[in-house]
């Protein structure tokens, strides 16, 4: 390993953590109600976003579901304008207006969050579709769970994708319950959901969703291989989420045991990059505390800011609004 692996791999762990100590945060704050609404915590998931973004440029497009928080701090967002629209405040990324389910940053090109399940998948496919009518070398990346896959939407959007051969990328994030009904019960396929897609004739594999190196290491090849116009692909990342569903339930003791739980939380995203990096050498304990340290402080300044920040003015509820007369 060489000092350019050593940075590279703690960027990612970087990433990482800023996303787990941001949530962890996030529903501190919910608690406190600072936060009003819903909130879909991605804890446990965390080295999808941050191994399938790695792997993009700048310019390509991003677009998730209503657990959202995740990759756009992933796709860079800043934390501030993040956590100010979680809190509702008009110094957020949507104004206030959008909130934990609905982040935009355009930016960089992150598309958006969607609440209703599956719903953006063709929105996903559209855009695909407009890089490749416009001629540009632009993949789309749409993250979405397991219990989208049985929508119909998704089922035509993956059908457009694969007669038009488009440069979209589905990446579903199997952590195995559907709100609280776990996968088996809900999807036919639910041993291997990636069949769904490959029924269209498109190209599928799973991934451990756990281990970021093994998501970027896949999302390179497959990045290179839609741009080059061989059409969509579909990863399933097999992840696990470490709290419930949103902060309106449990993380155990309802729908799951506490020991399921605690065997996933084995395997954390962010321990087994950590331990890799011990084990060669590559880092030391003290590198792991002042990234701490520096993410600590980066979630403590969007506390603030969010805080501080006022709420939206009244007056521009209509705002960027269409109102029919």
């Amino acid at each position: 390993m060489t000092d350019m692996d050593r940075a590279d791999l703690l960027s990612l762990y970087r990433q990482m953590l800023l996303i787990r100590r941001f949530e962890e945060k996030s529903a501190e704050m919910y608690a406190l109600a600072k936060i009003a609404g819903f909130l879909h915590l991605y804890i446990g998931e965390e080295a999808i976003a941050v191994g399938a973004i790695a792997a993009l440029r700048p310019d390509d497009y991003v677009i998730s579901a209503y657990r959202d928080h995740g990759h756009c701090l992933a796709r860079g967002s800043d934390p501030c304008k993040v956590m100010a629209e979680l809190f509702g405040k008009a110094t957020g990324l949507c104004q206030g207006k959008g909130g934990s389910m609905h982040l935009v940053d355009l930016a960089n090109r992150f598309m958006g969050g969607y609440a209703i399940v599956g719903g953006h998948i063709p929105l996903a496919t559209g855009l695909a579709f407009a890089a490749k009518y416009q001629k540009q070398d632009l993949v789309t990346v749409c993250f979405f769970g397991e219990g989208a896959v049985p929508s119909g939407q998704a089922h035509e959007a993956f059908n457009l994708a694969a007669l038009w051969k488009l440069p979209v990328i589905f990446i579903c994030e199997n952590n195995r319950y559907g709100m609280g009904t776990p996968v088996k019960r809900a999807v036919a396929l639910y041993d291997n959901v990636a069949e769904a897609a490959r029924s269209y004739g498109i190209m599928a594999e799973r991934v451990d969703g756990m281990d970021v190196l093994a998501m970027r290491a896949l999302m390179r090849t497959v990045v290179d291989q839609v741009r080059a116009g061989h059409g969509p692909f579909f990863i399933e990342a097999m992840t696990y989420r470490f709290m419930g569903h949103s902060m309106a339930d449990p993380s155990h003791g309802h729908y799951r045991s506490k020991d399921e739980v605690e065997e996933h939380r084995k395997r954390d995203p962010l321990l087994l990059l950590k331990h890799q990096m011990l084990s060669q050498a590559l880092c030391s304990e003290g590198d792991f505390k002042s990234l701490e340290q520096e993410i600590g402080e980066v979630v403590a300044a969007a506390v603030s800011f969010a805080d501080e920040s006022p709420f939206p003015d009244p007056a521009t509820l209509q705002h960027n609004v269409m109102v029919e007369d």
